[in-house]
């Protein structure tokens, strides 16, 4: 059933079930990966919340979880333009971080993390996302755990939104076209 915030409408787009089976997959590759240490994931908010919870409950090894907010969205169009509004305050000394995003397009967010995280003497750094728009990402870094590639449609639900709508769904919608 299609849904409408604020003045757009939006479709079903990806089921519940489907966003599982790519967290489940995420989980999996990670904690393969990771099991012998103690990563230290960075989720990206306000975007990736709903992910990062049901990513650990499934990932069962020893971690450390910690959040950055940046933003460089308004209404359904990236501004181009990203800001930093809350920091880092872990020590990252010699630890392996584990970027965890809602989603990768432009790749605009990620690069300006992994600016921050260089200023830090870091083990390495790896990406994780739950849906990857590889028409529209352009950047070098590579995005080492990818739940679903999509194309790219303007989406919402499980934790991303449109204006501040759209967050709490449950499942995946993308903006009906005209």
């Amino acid at each position: 059933m299609d849904i409408k915030l604020h003045n757009k409408t939006f479709e079903p787009y990806i089921s519940s079930n489907t966003i599982a089976k790519a967290v489940s997959k995420v989980a999996d590759e990670i904690s393969k990966d990771y099991q012998n240490e103690i990563p230290l994931f960075l989720g990206v908010l306000n975007g990736s919340f709903m992910f990062c919870t049901d990513l650990l409950k499934q990932y069962n090894h020893s971690c450390e979880i910690s959040f950055i907010k940046l933003a460089s969205y308004q209404q359904t169009s990236s501004t181009g333009i990203v800001n930093q509004l809350i920091g880092l305050n872990e020590d990252l000394t010699n630890r392996t971080v584990i970027i965890v995003e809602d989603i990768v397009d432009t790749g605009n967010t990620l690069e300006k993390i992994v600016s921050l995280l260089k200023e830090h003497p870091i083990k390495e750094f790896k990406a994780a996302s739950l849906f990857l728009k590889p028409t529209v990402y352009n950047k070098s870094i590579p995005i080492d755990y990818v739940g679903l590639e999509i194309p790219n449609d303007f989406i919402l639900g499980y934790g991303l939104d449109y204006d501040g709508l759209g967050r709490n769904l449950a499942e995946i919608y993308k903006l009906k076209e005209k």
